[in-house]
């Protein structure tokens, strides 16, 4: 991938952190403020689709979590697509480190949460919870520290952020679905064959995917498997080259998506489901087992996970640091993959959304804290590291 593209997508995703600070720091504020019961009433209204007898009706965070969502998932899905073809993860040697550090940055955080919730089996819906990593907020985070952090640790890090998502991708895919209905698994199937047909035989207009993905979508939603997954099946078919002479149909998407995505999507998702009233809450309530074990997840076992599954793939010969990159910064990086926010809360929201007890509240407050903590000591880690390079 070309430098300056790679900079154009990461001044793009720092922006987006910083709209995404906004939004979230906005919906804690209306939460803790008269407009409370307002918020509420907002993301409750009843919003209903139908055409004839067939309808799908869900309050409108239900649509923003599993519509606008899908969205931002067939953006991953095209990026994932892309870098495996033909960007930094097209090349082996690139891609080893930030893999060995997204498994590290997922099994241990996972670890930590089992750890205080291994006798609560309703709890342990929430263990995929501090594995995630927002890319947006952690460069949003980096952009703070100016010019003089390296591109290297920049693509490191929104390497191992794309892993993590992958890995997301499929932790959401095997143990976050609700009880399938074989019909619409069916018709989704007949979908993603016509998807298959469409890019078989070599049609590059994007209109016929958007018009199958939509309708796989509402399979998807109906069937029990997350609906945001059709996103990513989706992404998958969209072919890479255009015509002679013509630009790339998912490269084109790519562009056009990421904007809407960016500033629009993860921020209205951001403040839809932040929003979280600080009433009554005390010590008791912050190390109750659920928040807790998202706290020591995203803020110890990120660390832990990602910069100790680095230094043993380095120390042992599988990878090396990146160029300009010390261990110091490496472990500032470390610190910052602990910024969960959005997709520990996507993750938190298919983790209790069904549950009778609902400790999504709890889950909240454990992602916001811990999220908030680990971006500051990131911030100041590589602060720090950075002192240290001469100018």
């Amino acid at each position: 991938m070309p430098i300056k593209t790679i900079q154009d997508f990461l001044k793009l995703e720092a922006a987006s952190g910083i709209i995404l600070m906004l939004a979230a720091i906005v919906a804690l504020i209306v939460a803790n403020s008269p407009l409370s019961p307002y918020y509420d009433l907002l993301l409750n209204v009843p919003v209903m689709v139908a055409i004839g007898s067939f309808e799908i009706a869900k309050p409108l965070l239900l649509w923003i979590n599993d519509g606008l969502m899908a969205l931002f998932f067939f953006l991953v899905g095209l990026e994932l697509k892309r870098e495996f073809l033909e960007g930094d993860l097209s090349k082996p040697g690139q891609i080893t480190l930030p893999a060995i550090g997204a498994v590290g940055g997922m099994l241990v955080p996972a670890l930590c949460f089992v750890a205080f919730n291994y006798q609560d089996p309703e709890a342990l819906n929430g263990w995929a919870i501090p594995t995630a990593t927002d890319i947006a907020f952690a460069l949003g985070i980096l952009a703070l520290l100016g010019s003089k952090v390296p591109l290297q640790l920049k693509v490191f890090l929104t390497s191992l952020a794309i892993f993590d998502d992958l890995g997301a991708i499929i932790v959401i895919a095997m143990f976050y679905t609700d009880q399938l209905s074989m019909v619409s698994l069916l018709f989704s199937l007949v979908m993603i064959s016509l998807l298959f047909i469409l890019n078989r035989r070599g049609v590059v207009d994007t209109a016929p995917y958007i018009f199958i993905g939509i309708a796989l979508w509402v399979a998807v939603l109906k069937s029990g498997v997350h609906a945001t997954l059709a996103g990513v099946v989706l992404a998958l078919f969209i072919p890479m080259k255009g015509k002679a002479g013509e630009p790339s149909p998912l490269k084109s998407l790519e562009h056009n998506l990421h904007s809407l995505v960016a500033f629009i999507i993860l921020p209205i998702f951001a403040f839809a489901n932040a929003g979280i009233s600080f009433s009554g809450i005390g010590m008791e309530q912050v190390l109750s087992p659920v928040p807790f074990g998202i706290i020591v997840g995203l803020v110890i076992g990120k660390q832990l996970g990602v910069f100790g599954f680095c230094f043993i793939a380095i120390k042992l010969g599988f990878a090396k640091l990146p160029e300009q990159v010390n261990w110091s910064l490496l472990y500032g990086v470390a610190a910052l993959c602990g910024v969960g926010f959005t997709m520990s809360l996507f993750i938190g929201t298919l983790a209790f959304e069904q549950s009778s007890a609902s400790p999504l509240f709890q889950d909240r407050l454990g992602i916001v804290i811990g999220s908030l903590i680990s971006g500051i000591l990131g911030y100041l880690f590589i602060r720090q590291a950075l002192k240290k390079i001469p100018d």
